[in-house]
């Protein structure tokens, strides 16, 4: 970049709130990384499937990391900020203090988490009422979305909670209110995980069916009667007390946030894929999906109309990019659970030694042992007697179904640093034979998809990738910028501060494509086989089920 052009350029701060930490980026006009930050934040698991933090916490953490990426800037050049957030439930009282969702009692513990499963005889109850809104969740309500987390918190912590909650918010909208002091509701959050619609408004017949007829009062000024696209300003910006706390000049255009898989695809999904050979360069963006891979996976594809897909999330109007309808699938551990197969592995202590003595990664070292073990065979083919089904916390999509568990089929006794190895990549199989599932669902509903638009974490594996290329058939497209989900959190800036006339325009101009992997197509009928088996082991363990039910 020339000095001029140095002079001229404007930036934008993204703000990420994922499972473990808080990230964050200076991003400029051009989509380009200035710099990078990031936190730990606290995790609570007081019992099994109970998962909480800390809003005070996140917020913390959101205040380090943006100090630090935006060190030795002239913070005036700074022009807009834009939060994403995993889906969790904030809780706080009349006076926007934390309310405890334990029942220790902590009040500093206020955030029912996205992977919280507590709730599952409640959301049981809403799926049995078979209500209309429910046709817009893939038929059937999943544990981790909101009403069943609201729903458990008016039956179990009656007093210490619920009738003392002034406000719930989605992660992503209380980092905005924090911000601007505005409580308005992100179209995004309120569709995907409230049962909101964009044309209709929220459903009270939905609200007093489940039991929870009291959101209803005072114009459901609890959970959210001010609605706004993701990328709008809000209110009058940064509010003095938040810039001080975060770094910035107040007044600086604060967006309205999205949820952090649907940020990940709005930084990879619209990206000008001229000049990579790739098929859907003279497809319409609708031919694109974008997976977003990390502690769990989303898929996004987008429509010009409605499609209804059985087990699929949505179709939400305008929920990711404006004008469009999103479906939304989605498999509930990715990353937990190659990190929970591999860790778990008796020969885990070997591979952390010799992946330190090597300066690598764990990860990096399976890679490299997998070559060294395949001889002349393609290394997927190492997997030919070992099958994983990867539901080890329920299949979000396209089954729907929080009961279903892991499957391993191809043990043997040894233990070594090769069974590893191959039981992780059958793993990282799984989950991309996951996603195809997932593609065949949204194809047989009237998606028409020909592209791969991965990122997230995982994205960054190179086995994870070419799996996901072999496997669908299709080619991956990974962006310049890695960390594409902070990209989208600055598109949101980017657009409330005006700079850009549309999410859209934006999205063209600051989403770049970095490297494109093709599948093997000479492996097809391998991993055809493979997939069959796949299907296979889902059909066994229901009538595994079926038969321990019976009489």
């Amino acid at each position: 970049m020339s000095g001029g052009e140095q002079e001229m350029s404007s930036y934008y701060v993204g703000v990420d709130v994922g499972t473990g930490s808080v990230r964050a980026a200076l991003v400029d006009q051009r989509g380009v990384l200035v710099a990078f930050a990031d936190q730990p934040i606290k995790k609570w698991e007081p019992q099994f499937n109970h998962h909480e933090q800390s809003s005070e916490d996140i917020w913390a953490a959101c205040c380090v990391v943006t100090k630090k990426v935006i060190q030795g800037m002239d913070i005036n050049r700074i022009r807009g900020l834009g939060f994403d957030a995993t889906c969790s439930l904030v809780v706080l009282d009349t006076h926007f203090c934390p309310l405890p969702v334990n029942n220790e009692g902590d009040s500093h513990r206020n955030v029912i988490m996205w992977l919280d499963h507590r709730a599952v005889n409640q959301v049981g109850r809403i799926n049995k009422t078979k209500h209309s809104v429910l046709q817009y969740v893939g038929g059937v309500m999943s544990v981790e979305m909101q009403a069943p987390k609201l729903l458990w918190l008016k039956e179990n912590l009656r007093e210490t909670c619920w009738d003392k909650a002034g406000h719930f918010f989605d992660l992503p909208d209380f980092l905005s209110w924090k911000a601007t002091g505005v409580t308005a509701r992100s179209l995004c959050s309120l569709v995907c995980k409230w049962t909101y619609s964009a044309d209709k408004g929220w459903d009270d017949s939905f609200w007093k069916m489940v039991g929870l007829e009291d959101l209803v009062a005072d114009n459901y000024s609890k959970i959210g009667n001010q609605v706004l696209p993701p990328g709008a300003p809000l209110g009058s910006g940064l509010t003095p007390e938040a810039a001080r706390e975060l770094g910035l000049p107040p007044g600086i255009a604060v967006a309205t946030s999205l949820i952090d898989a649907h940020a990940g695809g709005l930084g990879v999904i619209g990206a000008d894929v001229r000049g990579h050979g790739l098929v859907c360069e003279g497809q319409p963006v609708t031919s694109r999906l974008a997976v977003i891979c990390g502690t769990s996976s989303c898929h996004m594809g987008i429509s010009k109309d409605p499609i209804f897909v059985p087990g699929v999330w949505g179709p939400y109007f305008s929920a990711m990019v404006p004008g469009f309808w999103l479906n939304e699938g989605g498999q509930s551990v990715t990353g937990k659970l190659i990190e929970h197969m591999v860790q778990g592995h008796a020969a885990f202590p070997e591979l952390q030694a010799k992946a330190s003595a090597r300066c690598q990664s764990i990860y990096a070292y399976l890679n490299s042992h997998l070559d060294l073990i395949k001889k002349a065979q393609p290394v997927g083919f190492l997997t030919v007697d070992l099958h994983v089904w990867p539901d080890f916390h329920g299949n979000r999509s396209p089954l729907a179904d929080l009961t279903l568990k892991g499957m391993v089929t191809g043990l043997k006794l040894s233990q070594d640093l090769d069974d590893l190895a191959i039981l992780y990549l059958a793993t990282v199989q799984a989950i991309a034979f996951g996603t195809r599932f997932i593609i065949e669902a949204m194809e047989a509903a009237g998606h028409s998809l020909s592209t791969l638009f991965l990122c997230g974490g995982l994205s960054k594996n190179p086995l994870f990738v070419q799996m996901h290329a072999d496997i669908t058939g299709m080619p991956v497209v990974l962006s310049q910028e890695v960390e594409s989900v902070l990209v989208g959190a600055a598109i949101l800036g980017a657009c409330a501060s005006g700079d850009f006339t549309s999410v859209q325009e934006a999205m063209s101009e600051m989403s770049k494509v970095g490297k494109v992997v093709f599948p093997r197509h000479e492996d097809k009928k391998y991993y055809d086989k493979k997939y069959q088996v796949f299907l296979k082991l889902v059909e066994h363990q229901k009538e595994y089920s079926a038969i321990m039910s019976g009489d």
